[in-house]
């Protein structure tokens, strides 16, 4: 059986899908069968972070309400084996199944794949409920900036009666050592602001709106920063210890 991650943020512009593409993109080229899940319905993004914008033609709905099967629904990447996406529908009120429907989806999902990684909308409403409602793990992405932290802090609070202990994490995005320096911050105040465990730091880089006009996964362009930092993320993930990386 497989594991299912939801990838939450308590604001928008945090990173929270590129950090999906890229660590579902890292755990695919590490040999395990990877679903990358969008469940932002009707503002969903996840495709063009994957390099696979226009491809998908059938979304999570249609597989939780029994029009197609999930292998029909899924697309695979053309580039990166045993990585696929799974999209969300292009209207919020097509996206709304129940909760026992999206159980049901994600037995399903497991079954198949290794991993499944969830892209959560933004805030707190009914979809960002969905996605949680049958995940096995959550992390929670956050950038060093005082109010995403604010929010992540009121998100880690929210979730933690729904995660065991060790099931709710951080991963703290877009850092840049200068930045922090002149905020007399550290990533420890980012964790203690937080009040989740830390899964990994990622760098901020300058590839990765160029790879996303170009339509790649960020893991295929000239990024070997953040790549690194989602590598190490995935082997975290599948129980390696992994040092945290040094931003430079």
């Amino acid at each position: 059986m497989g594991e299912a991650m939801v990838v939450v943020s308590g604001k928008g512009g945090t990173g929270k899908t590129s950090f999906v593409a890229g660590v579902g993109s890292a755990l695919a080229v590490l040999g395990y069968e990877v679903l990358c899940m969008d469940c932002d319905a009707g503002l969903r993004n996840l495709d063009l972070a994957l390099g696979l914008s226009d491809r998908a033609f059938m979304d999570y709905t249609d597989v939780a309400l029994g029009r197609c099967s999930l292998e029909e629904a899924a697309v695979a990447h053309p580039r990166i084996p045993r990585l696929h996406l799974l999209t969300a529908p292009s209207s919020l009120e097509r996206g709304r199944i129940s909760k026992e429907q999206m159980t049901d989806l994600m037995d399903q999902v497991r079954q198949r794949y290794d991993y499944c990684l969830l892209d959560a909308p933004a805030g707190l409403g009914s979809m960002f409920r969905l996605a949680v409602c049958a995940a096995d793990r959550c992390t929670v992405v956050t950038t060093t900036d005082v109010s995403s932290l604010r929010d992540a802090q009121h998100t880690v609070m929210l979730l933690d009666p729904c995660f065991p202990q060790g099931r709710l994490h951080l991963v703290v995005n877009r850092v840049r050592r200068k930045l922090l320096r002149s905020l007399h911050a550290t990533i420890d105040d980012a964790i203690d602001t937080a009040g989740a465990p830390l899964l990994g730091v990622i760098p901020e880089d300058d590839a990765l709106p160029l790879a996303l006009n170009r339509g790649i996964p960020l893991l295929l362009a000239d990024s070997p920063a953040a790549a690194r930092a989602y590598y190490n993320i995935a082997k975290r993930l599948t129980g390696q210890r992994i040092p945290l990386m040094r931003i430079k």
